[in-house]
């Protein structure tokens, strides 16, 4: 699954702070989207419909997990809608110069 370090493989050694389970989520978002990559490439290369409808429908439960995640990090961290807000209105800008 994730290319990225686990620190936390086999027993959780100590709790996390809060910093720590904000970097979590975010890891968690990460995998939650590369699952979400893999299932679907895997599905566009497969003529199997059953498989191919598997496949699917488990990426977009991966999808669901992004929102659950996303949802949780703007809990815990409410400067994160400062910055997913300032993305859209520079994309939005840049969609009025088109």
């Amino acid at each position: 699954m994730p290319e990225f370090v686990n620190p936390f493989s086999g027993m959780v050694p100590r709790k996390m702070t809060k910093d720590e389970l904000i970097r979590a989520i975010r890891l968690n978002i990460s995998a939650e989207h590369e699952a979400t990559h893999l299932y679907m490439a895997h599905a566009d290369a497969t003529d199997d419909p059953l498989a191919k409808k598997v496949l699917t429908d488990i990426a977009n439960e991966e999808r669901e997990h992004i929102g659950e995640f996303q949802q949780l990090l703007r809990i815990l961290d409410p400067e994160e809608d400062k910055y997913l807000e300032n993305g859209v209105k520079e994309v939005e800008e840049m969609r009025k110069e088109l």
